[in-house]
């Protein structure tokens, strides 16, 4: 059972962008970036963008620079992009961007995936920090990551962690 010691007992709805970096998946196919919406949902929070881009980085850093700008958005969901292999660029856009990080994210984020699938989980490169005021988010492309990063990481903390910006 997850512990929050500063329970939030508002019903506070944040206003989410998720969007998946990758380039074999569609709309279509993007089962991760559906996981994340349908989470969001469930937990009564709002997505006002969703977009599915090629791992390529002058288009993640023009992406993440538009909704940087959005008075509509609080908190983007990056999923994909994070390992290391060479297409994998998502981790290295989105660390130089970042003006505050949340070193924990990706340290607890590893953890709990070690526990799961053992040694790989040294090869995630899971990130989270904060653009332009915004929460950023940036999580393995994997159904089983993203339920594991939504579930016991962001959505307990997204409320608690907007209010401080």
């Amino acid at each position: 059972m997850t512990q929050q010691p500063h329970p939030d007992t508002s019903n506070y709805m944040v206003t989410c962008a998720v969007l998946t970096t990758s380039d074999t998946r569609t709309t279509e196919t993007d089962t991760s970036g559906q996981l994340i919406q349908d989470l969001l949902n469930a937990a009564q929070h709002r997505i006002n963008y969703y977009q599915v881009i090629p791992d390529e980085p002058t288009l993640i850093q023009s992406e993440l620079s538009t909704l940087g700008q959005r008075d509509d958005i609080e908190a983007i969901i990056l999923n994909g992009g994070t390992g290391i292999a060479k297409r994998d660029t998502t981790y290295d856009v989105v660390e130089k961007l970042l003006t505050k990080t949340l070193p924990g994210f990706g340290e607890i984020f590893r953890y709990l995936s070690y526990q799961e699938i053992g040694s790989r989980a040294i090869a995630s490169r899971a990130v989270a920090g904060v653009y332009h005021n915004k929460l950023i988010f940036s999580l393995p492309g994997s159904r089983n990551a993203v339920r594991l990063g939504m579930e016991k990481l962001i959505l307990p903390e997204i409320i608690h962690l907007v209010k401080q910006l």
